[in-house]
């Protein structure tokens, strides 16, 4: 008997620095932990970026480390998701509290993807970019983990 696939969506603002790094990373760690079952998608709470490609910076800190961002385009989360999702990430205390308020009765949960807010390195330096990505590696670790069980 094979395993129900899971689906766990990553959500930031534009969906073009954390979230996309966030569903690169956390989907190479499961994969690296042999986690076939799991599905991870990234998107926005806004549609700004639809269709862009992730920050140039985010997917140059990406390379950095081995991970490949290439594919990856911008989407605006739609609330219909939240029936078809079984884990919902958001990067900050922000994010989390838009996505609750957009939360139906689904039986899905909402989480932050790390133990505090993945703070947005879009207006600052490129080295912001490896930190948050240091953060999100961490952090990603521990979902791993807890979708292992």
């Amino acid at each position: 008997m094979t395993k129900a696939v899971r689906r766990v969506e990553v959500v930031c603002t534009g969906n073009i620095c954390r979230s996309p790094i966030g569903e690169v990373v956390l989907r190479a760690k499961l994969a690296e932990a042999g986690l076939t079952d799991v599905v991870v998608t990234s998107s926005g709470t806004s549609g700004w970026h639809i269709g862009d490609p992730m920050d140039s910076r985010a997917a140059a800190a990406l390379r950095r480390r081995g991970y490949d961002g290439s594919a990856h385009r911008a989407q605006e989360f739609r609330s219909c998701w939240f029936a078809e999702r079984d884990l919902v990430l958001a990067m900050d205390s922000g994010h989390l509290s838009a996505l609750n308020r957009r939360l139906g009765t689904e039986a899905v949960a909402v989480e932050l993807f790390a133990d505090v807010d993945v703070p947005d390195p879009y207006y600052g330096e490129d080295e912001g970019f490896d930190d948050v990505l240091d953060q999100i590696e961490k952090a990603a670790d521990t979902w791993v983990a807890r979708l292992s069980r």
